[in-house]
C-alpha cells in the first residue's frame, strides 16, 4: 500500500499547479494564495492530530519558534512568488524552475552549513540545471493556448525557488528537533497570516467577493490537492523506505507536464522533453 500512497503523493503534488493555474485565470495570485492557504492549514493540522503531536507545543523553545516563523515567512514568500509566476507564465516553464530549488538548497547547504557535495550530487546538480535550461527556452514550434507575459514569470519563479531553498536551510538550522507535521502546521499559520497581510496591504480584499465560482472551486481543489499530497507522503513514509518514497514523490513534475498537455494544451518541444528527462534523472541520482 505504501507504493500507492507514494504515487498518490506525486499525483496530487503534480496536479496542484494545474488546478492553481485554472483558478488564477481571472483572480489575482495573492488572493488565490491567501484563500488556498486556509484549505492547506486545515490539512496541516489534520495531520498533527492524526499522528498525535499536538502536545509538542509545550516543548518548543524560543529559538525553535523563531526559526519556525522565519521558515514560515520563507514558505509564504515562495508560495506568493510561485502562484504569481503561474499566473504570468506557462506551467511547463514555471514547474522546472521550482524544482531547481533542490539545487539551490544543496549549494546553500555547502556555503552556509559546510555540507559536502558528493560526486552523485554534483552530477544531479548539473543534470537538473541543464534540464531546467532546456525546458524554459522559448520555441515557436511548441503549441500553447497560454502565452508568457515577458520575463516577469521567470523572476517570480526564480524567487520562488530561492525562498523554497531558504525554507529548507532555516529548517535545517533551527527546527530539526521539532516533529515534522507539527512544524509544518506552525509554518502554515505564518504563511496564512503573511498571505492575508499581503492581500490587505495591496488593498485586494475586495476582489475576494468577486471571485468566480469556477475559479474558487479550482483554488480550493488546489489547496485540497496540496493537503492530500502531504497526507499520502506521510502515510507512505510510515510503512515504506524513504529511499524509494522520496524519488517517487519527486516525479510530480512528470504529472504536471502530462496534465498541462491535456488540460492547458501546453505541449513540449523535443528540447523541452530532453530537459524533463535530465531533471528527472538528476533528481533520482541525487536521492541515491
Amino acid at each position: 500500500m505504501w507504493v500507492l500512497y507514494a504515487f498518490g503523493s506525486a499525483f496530487f503534488a503534480g496536479i496542484t499547479a494545474i488546478l492553481a493555474k485554472c483558478g488564477i485565470q481571472k483572480t489575482d495570485s495573492t488572493v488565490v494564495t491567501a484563500v488556498r492557504t486556509i484549505v492547506v492549514l486545515i490539512f496541516a493540522w489534520l495531520m498533527v492530530f492524526i499522528v498525535g503531536s499536538e502536545n509538542a507545543i509545550a516543548s518548543i523553545s524560543g529559538r525553535t519558534l523563531l526559526f519556525l516563523v522565519l521558515s514560515g515567512l520563507a514558505t509564504g514568500a515562495s508560495w506568493l512568488c510561485y502562484f504569481k509566476a503561474l499566473q504570468l507564465g506557462n506551467v511547463n516553464k514555471v514547474a522546472p524552475i521550482d524544482k531547481f530549488s533542490t539545487v539551490l538548497t544543496i549549494l546553500l547547504a555547502l556555503l552556509i552549513l559546510r555540507e559536502p557535495v558528493t560526486l552523485l550530487k554534483a552530477f544531479g546538480i548539473v543534470a537538473i540545471t541543464i534540464g531546467t535550461y532546456l525546458m524554459i527556452q522559448r520555441s515557436g514550434s511548441a503549441s500553447s493556448n497560454v502565452s508568457d507575459n515577458g520575463n516577469g514569470w521567470f523572476l517570480y519563479a526564480l524567487l520562488s525557488a530561492v525562498f523554497a531553498s531558504l525554507t529548507s536551510i532555516l529548517g535545517k538550522i533551527g527546527i530539526s528537533g521539532v516533529e515534522s507535521n507539527f512544524g509544518t502546521a506552525i509554518r502554515t499559520i505564518v504563511v496564512l497570516i503573511m498571505a492575508w497581510a499581503m492581500v490587505f496591504i495591496t488593498n485586494k480584499q475586495k476582489e475576494i467577493k468577486t471571485i468566480a465560482k469556477s475559479d474558487l472551486i479550482f483554488i480550493c481543489l488546489s489547496g485540497i490537492a496540496t493537503g492530500a499530497s502531504w497526507l499520502c507522503y506521510y502515510r507512505a513514509l510510515q510503512t515504506g523506505p524513504a529511499s524509494v518514497v522520496v524519488p517517487i514523490d519527486k516525479l510530480s513534475i512528470v504529472v504536471t507536464v502530462v496534465f498541462s498537455y491535456f488540460v492547458l494544451k501546453e505541449s513540449l518541444t523535443k528540447k523541452a522533453f530532453m530537459g524533463l528527462v535530465c531533471i528527472v534523472a538528476g533528481t533520482l541520482v541525487m536521492l541515491i
